[in-house]
């Protein structure tokens, strides 16, 4: 547990300078998204991402994979829609993924495209489909913060993370019981 408490104190840390970042200059609200003005949500992103790393030979699990995948899937239809390019460019980002590399790939490819397909066919069904996913990673709360860390640096990773994501990681983090405000949302 001391491990995942220096984690929470290093991202707390990242929000807060974000926080004194936008509050110097700025009109940007709290949580939202920065193209890299400040670069303080690259920085977070990176943040997460080295965590999870870190966490690695811990997630090994089905209920992570599958809540990972919906996770993944929900930020990627996050808009109501998924194009092809920003499908395939999520795939890869998935595919590439460190953690997630504990899984074989096929099973990776499957169950991101099954969600993207529900939520390309019936947003609100695929939408609370992946959400009742996401809700089994619970029972763990390391797999539990892992998926949101999951969802967030695939948010994160062309720069920026849109207000239509956070509000899909906020309701990830509902579901998990989890607060929104522990990964600066």
């Amino acid at each position: 547990m001391a491990m995942w408490d220096r984690i929470k104190d290093q991202a707390k840390g990242l929000q807060q300078q974000a926080q004194g970042a936008r509050g110097a200059g700025g009109h940007t609200r709290p949580g939202a998204g920065s193209t890299g003005g400040s670069g303080s949500r690259a920085q977070l992103v990176s943040a997460l991402k080295s965590q999870l790393t870190s966490l690695k030979t811990e997630l090994k699990s089905g209920a992570y994979r599958d809540a990972s995948m919906a996770m993944c899937a929900l930020v990627a239809a996050a808009d109501g829609h998924v194009d092809p390019a920003e499908r395939q460019h999520v795939e890869s980002l998935i595919l590439h993924n460190d953690v997630l590399q504990n899984f074989p790939s096929e099973q990776l490819r499957q169950r991101f495209n099954k969600h993207v397909d529900q939520l390309a066919f019936d947003f609100p069904q695929g939408k609370a489909e992946a959400l009742q996913e996401i809700a089994k990673a619970a029972k763990k709360p390391t797999e539990a913060r892992a998926v949101v860390q999951t969802g967030f640096v695939v948010a994160g990773a062309d720069g920026y993370v849109a207000p239509a994501e956070e509000q899909v990681l906020r309701e990830a983090c509902q579901v998990l019981g989890l607060s929104a405000q522990e990964f600066g949302l």
